[in-house]
């Protein structure tokens, strides 16, 4: 089953502030809650939902990643790697607690323990590789050169300046959160100060002016494997931007895209293209070469061959990426009208008109004759 948009899940528009989605989730965490709707299933999966919602729509960076990409781009499963619901988050409490606190007791999730925040995974990058349709079916190596934010070789992403380093923060005792009490509620906030990391820096580091990453550019070598189609996805494990405060690097996807190819057109792993021949060689048969991928086949014309018959050469399309047969190049014959006649040729060619009319066009012609009888039937009817 489809999963329900975040937004519509916590009923606020795509364009709500973050106080409105805080606002939102803590009326549907309250209304949902397990401890208030005891043995209700309903309840429970709307509570599962509403709390994988917020998680998302609650980090920036998640939310981007959905905004642009759906559930896609934050579901791990689909090799968005942004970390879905259950992807780390321990169950109910671990969202809840984070903004409703212990208006429910223990059991809502919490507090206490460093916030999640203070060591994160570096962002996923995104790298549009454009491929000829040669370079795609049979595959290749790219070099692709990305900008991208690297572990400050300085402070090795610490942040703070050579020689010294963070303290703890005066203002959560470490915890990178603060409580706010107000009257039965307890609601647990990211610290203002440290931004949830627990700590301060004193001195940053010159470098990456205390953030422990710098933007460089990285050139990397992409192998592209045989058969891939526009819309495929390689991934490069690890080589997205630096993780926050030691926290692992995020991975680069490699979206593969094919160019348009002057000869052939690719459908999954069978190509097509269009074969032009002379209406002699349609009416009394022939030879000619057609182009593959690999070289060129000889292709025999029957005689009395039509304009749009398919031939089929097996085995000379694409060997798919994720395995199977190879598909077959398929050739559409179209026969061409000749043009810039000389005075000769049009003498001969009324003669041939001539011996048609002479034989009975419906001899030669067999379709044109059954159109024109079919026209001819309509209007009849149309008079009856």
């Amino acid at each position: 089953m489809a999963k329900r948009d975040y937004y519509e899940v916590l009923g606020v528009a795509k364009g709500a502030s973050d106080k409105e989605i805080k606002k939102a989730y803590r009326r549907m965490a309250m209304k949902y809650h397990p401890d208030r709707n005891p043995d209700d299933k309903d309840a429970e999966e709307h509570f599962k939902g509403v709390n994988e919602a917020f998680e998302i729509l609650s980090d920036d960076q998640k939310r981007a990643a959905y905004d642009q990409y759906g559930h896609a781009g934050v579901d791990p499963n689909m090799g968005g790697g942004h970390g879905g619901f259950g992807a780390g988050a321990g169950g109910f409490g671990d969202i809840f607690g984070d903004v409703f606190g212990d208006i429910f007791g223990a059991g809502a999730g919490g507090g206490g323990g460093h916030s999640r925040s203070s060591v994160q995974r570096g962002a996923d990058l995104r790298y549009q590789l454009d491929l000829s349709l040669e370079e795609a079916v049979k595959g290749t190596t790219k070099k692709i050169r990305i900008p991208t934010l690297n572990e400050c070789g300085s402070c090795h992403g610490t942040g703070a300046k050579k020689g010294t380093s963070a303290t703890t923060c005066n203002t959560c005792g470490g915890m990178g959160q603060v409580r706010m009490q107000q009257g039965f509620f307890a609601v647990q906030q990211t610290c203002p100060d440290c931004r949830g990391s627990g700590t301060m820096i004193k001195d940053p580091c010159r470098e990456c002016h205390g953030e422990g990453r710098v933007q460089e550019y990285k050139t990397l070598s992409v192998k592209v494997p045989a058969g891939v189609d526009t819309g495929d996805r390689i991934r490069l494990s690890g080589e997205g931007e630096a993780g926050v405060n030691g926290g692992p690097s995020g991975d680069l996807y490699v979206q593969v895209g094919v160019a348009d190819h002057p000869i052939f057109q690719r459908d999954g792993k069978n190509l097509y293209c269009e074969v032009p021949i002379t209406f002699v060689d349609a009416a009394l048969g022939g030879e000619l070469e057609v182009p593959t991928l690999d070289g060129r086949v000889k292709l025999k014309i029957p005689k009395e061959t039509q304009t749009g018959k398919l031939f089929r050469l097996r085995d000379k399309g694409v060997m798919p990426v994720r395995g199977g047969s190879r598909g077959d190049l398929m050739c559409r014959v179209v026969v061409e009208t000749p043009v810039k006649l000389t005075e000769r040729q049009r003498e001969l060619m009324q003669e041939l008109k001539d011996t048609f009319a002479a034989e009975g066009e419906e001899r030669q012609s067999p379709k044109k004759t059954s159109f024109f009888e079919g026209v001819k039937k309509f209007f009849d009817d149309m008079a009856s």
